[in-house]
């Protein structure tokens, strides 16, 4: 397990809709939203996970997005590496039906830092 680190990661998850969810019949993609309504609950609850921000692309972006541009970013500060892993986990264990949230998006994370402009360089 690893420790949390003395100030947080910034993480960006990057989240795209694949095309199983649009292979579904017209009005059979409702158990897909309760499921990602269900991740996004749990991913916000999760111990380390503060949220920023959700941006949602789906009206510019229409169809799956199986690489950037994503259909949803969420910008978050998180504790430890472990908290990013249990986050992307969720999409292997939120229930679809039959299946998993992870058979119509995927999901990536970037880790970094929150951008800090210099003292010297501050006009």
């Amino acid at each position: 397990m690893t420790r949390p680190t003395a100030e947080p990661m910034r993480v960006l998850f990057c989240i795209g809709i694949t095309q199983n969810f649009f292979d579904l019949p017209t009005g059979e993609g409702l158990s897909v939203w309760k499921g990602f309504s269900q991740m996004m609950g749990e991913l916000g609850a999760l111990p380390g996970m503060n949220v920023l921000g959700v941006l949602d692309d789906d009206r510019l972006m229409v169809g799956a997005s199986t690489t950037s541009p994503w259909t949803v970013y969420i910008m978050a500060d998180v504790d430890c590496h472990q908290t990013v892993v249990d986050a992307c986990n969720l999409f292997r264990t939120v229930p679809v039906g039959e299946y998993s949230l992870w058979k119509y998006a995927k999901i990536e994370a970037r880790i970094g830092r929150p951008l800090t402009i210099p003292e010297a360089a501050r006009s």
